[in-house]
């Protein structure tokens, strides 16, 4: 647990930057280093973030969304298994977007658009255990309030939603890991969480409502 102020611990705390443009994981350790912070391990696709958390321990992750290799989305799952604290810097300023970072497993979210200081303000939130939702995503998540989306889809990832379109044409496991390119049991996984955050019953129900689109 960390103690309620983590500006007495900076010197302790490990980030890692995820992000694909060199410039911004650049300015991204300018800030934390020149706010007493120890610059963090930089990673610049999904792989590199997971081959990181494979060999060192993090406190935070300063997550970008758009990856060369696919959506930042994917690794939040791998980033709470590994207890590291997420919060998401992006570009990406729609709610669904901002909603579904949000219910995926982010512990906060920023826009690239706001002052750098209302990303440290993120920072020092999430350490301490808050959800941080900066003001600018915030008030798009407000503007979107009481308007119902059509699809409940906008909660999985890009690879789980690649996973329920295979399942809608009826392939098989099997037939999803191969043209995906991961094991059976990974795609295993990734049914169990999409059973989860659609709140259905079982893999069996998942199934039917991807090739009937109802329960």
């Amino acid at each position: 647990m960390l103690p309620a102020d983590p500006s007495h611990t900076h010197a302790n705390l490990r980030f890692l930057l995820v992000d694909d443009h060199p410039a911004v994981r650049q300015g991204l350790n300018l800030l934390l280093e020149s706010n007493g912070y120890t610059p963090g391990v930089e990673a610049g696709t999904r792989s590199d973030a997971k081959e990181c958390l494979e060999q060192a321990a993090f406190d935070l992750a300063l997550l970008d969304l758009s990856l060369a290799d696919g959506s930042g989305l994917d690794l939040l799952a791998d980033l709470a298994e590994h207890g590291v604290r997420t919060l998401i810097y992006s570009m990406h300023e729609d709610p669904g977007t901002i909603d579904r970072a949000l219910r995926c497993g982010a512990n906060g979210y920023v826009t690239k658009r706001e002052d750098p200081g209302v990303l440290l303000e993120g920072i020092l939130g999430v350490l301490r255990g808050e959800r941080f939702v900066s003001d600018r995503a915030g008030l798009s998540l407000d503007e979107a309030a009481g308007t119902s989306t059509a699809d409940p889809l906008f909660l999985l990832s890009d690879q789980e939603r690649a996973i329920f379109s295979a399942m809608a044409r009826g392939e098989s496991n099997m037939e999803v890991a191969e043209k995906l390119g991961i094991s059976p049991r990974t795609v295993e996984t990734y049914l169990t969480r999409m059973v989860n955050k659609l709140g259905l019953a079982n893999v069996r129900t998942l199934r039917k409502f991807a090739i009937n689109g109802r329960e």
